[in-house]
């Protein structure tokens, strides 16, 4: 299992970024798909999910109405588009897969929102 996940950058308060995760090494059109999110001196929180073929999303209550989980099977590619960034959302950003009880993680990307 690989995951690999690019897109994260400085941007401005009210700013967009779109993260992207591809996928390798499972079926990736088979599993639920995640995005986490570390702040510094928190914990890994649940940004994000996405059932297998995209068809039902949920969300954390801080990002709902902002941010927008979607994926592509065709591509193995997962996706965080990000709207109206504030600087609450400053972390690092993580795909994550389960898979029979284990979690899978990427390197993560990080995001930063400051003017």
């Amino acid at each position: 299992v690989h995951l690999a996940e690019s897109g994260g950058d400085l941007v401005q308060p009210g700013g967009s970024l779109r993260l992207s995760c591809a996928g390798s090494g499972f079926a990736f059109s088979s599993y639920v798909m995640r995005w986490y999110r570390q702040a510094p001196g928190k914990e890994r929180e649940l940004v994000a999910r996405v059932t297998s073929a995209g068809g039902y999303t949920d969300y954390a209550d801080s990002v709902k109405g902002r941010f927008t989980i979607s994926r592509d099977n065709a591509k193995n590619t997962l996706y965080l588009q990000m709207n109206n960034l504030t600087p609450e959302d400053t972390a690092v950003y993580y795909c994550n897969i389960r898979v029979v009880g284990d979690d899978y993680w990427g390197q993560g990307t990080q995001v930063t929102v400051s003017s």
